[in-house]
């Protein structure tokens, strides 16, 4: 207050409050940070991990749309070469780590709970402490750039280029401790979800019973399990190599770049389906909403899930195929890597059968869910091409393998991951997302998609590949680039529209009420958004769909199961 101002003025400003009405709104706002900054309800934390993780996003597209820039004509000096590489190293971090991960983890932090009846997680200090960590990590990974720049090693950081000869600065340091710390909170996350799976279920609600996003985030945590810590180790070997003199993978000195390729790829292929099984499970839930039909071969779907969980953690080294590996070896990760193809199709034909002869009504989730089915399946098809080995000899290291793992990646888990927050938004805020706004971000996104990753199939069999910075005029690849350049700024108005809807929707959206789709599973029983207590009472379950047995008491699913 200035001196200026009168006491009858003051008094006003104090009102009921009995202090001024600044002072008021700085501990209104103090108190808020300090509740989110040390809360351990599994629902906040989820919402950091989620809104974490659409930053990173940003921040990786941002540097994603440089690099097309750059390859957008033959000899462009838009980015020196070591700036490329340096954005190709933190593009394909942070998508990988600081995106794809944790949005999954945050959106699964805030589900799991509510749809098995718990009140929370099972531990939920160590839940704070694991997004804490990630975001730590992501924090380090970045402070690489104080150092002068970013690491320029690949996000695969292939041996030797880790080595200090190739690596001289700090930068390669901070990216590998900011990976091993957010690993740790990876881990974390993975062993809450498994106890809280395992042991907090709701009365009744046996594992044949789980909504099937629970299902695959059990087996997905089980992956994470068994694939971080390889990384971490081999994270660990290259500061040992540079700090300590050890020689992992210093070739000159007897180690062995191989070993690298080993450890990174045991971590490198289980991650594909750590980023696409959440999904299915998403998608495994919007679909039977949005088809008002039950998923279709529940069991097989499940088995299917479990198979591919274990299966995954055997094809690592079809990403080796060119390294001279033997035969033997080649044709077992062939076979390996064909054969998980198998249970993925049977979702695929799951899904489609749960949509047939059914009432399907084509809402935002169900959009984004058609999309993900249409993209997943060419992404799929391609990635057998890959687990051919004779194929895989004339396209690796090209642009169709680039073209292939956003496929993939970004039309799998991308638009299957914005069918569920377009789903679950209304539980969490309790006002719905612009329908129109949805729309023109899904066509923007689908159209951009397939124009900035289709002729990268293109280029990378006319002979283009990966990790150049520029290319020469006669090579026939420049139309392409420019094709897929066009696609990415296409796309980029789509996030826009996106982040504008989540905004604005919180204060002009429509009120959702507690079950706007007329779903089934135990999250859409409570009030929108959710009580910090979650349930009055828990809930007793007794079949897969038990809010459908509430509001049907004269057709319970239980009859039939």
């Amino acid at each position: 207050m200035g001196p200026a101002m009168s006491l009858a003025e003051q008094a006003r400003n104090v009102e009921h409050t009995g202090m001024p009405r600044r002072a008021a709104a700085h501990s209104n706002w103090s108190a808020a940070l300090h509740d989110w900054t040390t809360t351990v309800d599994h629902k906040k934390i989820g919402t950091m991990y989620v809104l974490m993780s659409l930053v990173f996003l940003v921040i990786g597209g941002v540097e994603a749309m440089l690099m097309r820039w750059q390859l957008l004509v033959p000899r462009n000096t838009f980015l020196p070469p070591d700036a490329f590489n340096q954005l190709f190293t933190m593009h394909g971090t942070t998508m990988v780590f600081f995106v794809g991960m944790p949005i999954l983890i945050g959106m699964a932090n805030y589900l799991v709970p509510l749809m098995i009846g718990a009140r929370d997680m099972a531990f939920p200090r160590l839940n704070a402490f694991g997004f804490w960590v990630t975001l730590f990590g992501g924090l380090l990974v970045y402070f690489s750039f104080v150092t002068g720049g970013a690491p320029a090693i690949g996000w695969f950081a292939y041996a030797p280029l880790t080595e200090n000869t190739f690596a001289r600065s700090a930068a390669t340091d901070f990216w590998a401790l900011g990976l091993i710390t957010s690993g740790i909170g990876t881990i974390s996350a993975a062993v809450n979800f498994i106890a809280t799976i395992l042991g907090m279920r709701a009365p009744g609600m046996t594992m044949r019973k789980l909504p099937f996003f629970v299902w695959t985030m059990l087996w997905t945590s089980f992956q994470m399990l068994l694939a971080i810590p390889p990384l971490t180790a081999a994270l660990v070997m290259i500061l040992f190599d540079r700090q300590l003199g050890a020689h992992f993978f210093d070739v000159n000195n007897g180690g062995s770049a191989y070993l690298w390729q080993h450890l990174f790829w045991f971590f490198g292929h289980p991650e594909v389906y750590i980023l696409i099984l959440p999904v299915f499970g998403m998608v495994s839930e919007v679909i039977p909403v949005f088809s008002r039909k039950v998923l279709f071969g529940y069991e097989f779907m499940a088995a299917a899930t479990a198979a591919i969980a274990f299966i995954s953690l055997g094809v690592w080294a079809h990403h080796m195929f060119c390294v001279g590996m033997s035969r033997t070896l080649d044709l077992a990760f062939v076979v390996a890597s064909l054969l998980v193809s198998i249970p993925t199709g049977i979702k695929f034909f799951n899904w489609l059968a749960t949509m047939f002869g059914g009432r399907i009504r084509l809402a935002s989730p169900m959009l984004f869910a058609c999309g993900f089915l249409s993209m997943f399946l060419i992404g799929g098809l391609t990635g057998i091409t890959l687990a051919a080995a004779p194929l895989d000899f004339q396209l690796s290291d090209s642009y169709f393998v680039v073209g292939h793992f956003h496929w993939v990646l970004i039309g799998g888990t991308l638009f299957g991951t914005f069918a569920g927050i377009y789903y679950w938004y209304p539980k969490v805020t309790g006002r719905m997302l612009s329908e129109r706004l949805a729309r023109w971000q899904f066509w923007l996104l689908y159209l951009g998609f397939i124009l900035t990753f289709g002729p990268m199939h293109v280029s990378g069999i006319l002979g283009m590949p990966r990790r150049i910075y520029t290319y020469e005029p006669d090579r026939g690849w420049a139309i392409w680039n420019q094709l897929t350049t066009l696609g990415a700024f296409i796309q980029a108005p789509s996030y826009l529209i996106f982040v504008y809807n989540l905004v604005a929707s919180l204060w002009q959206g429509k009120p959702a009420g507690d079950d706007p789709w007329d779903a089934w599973t135990l999250e859409w029983t409570t009030t929108s958004p959710p009580p910090s207590y979650n349930f009055d009472e828990v809930p007793v379950v007794h079949s897969r769909r038990p809010l459908w047995d509430l509001k049907h008491p004269d057709d319970p699913d239980w009859l039939y199961e």
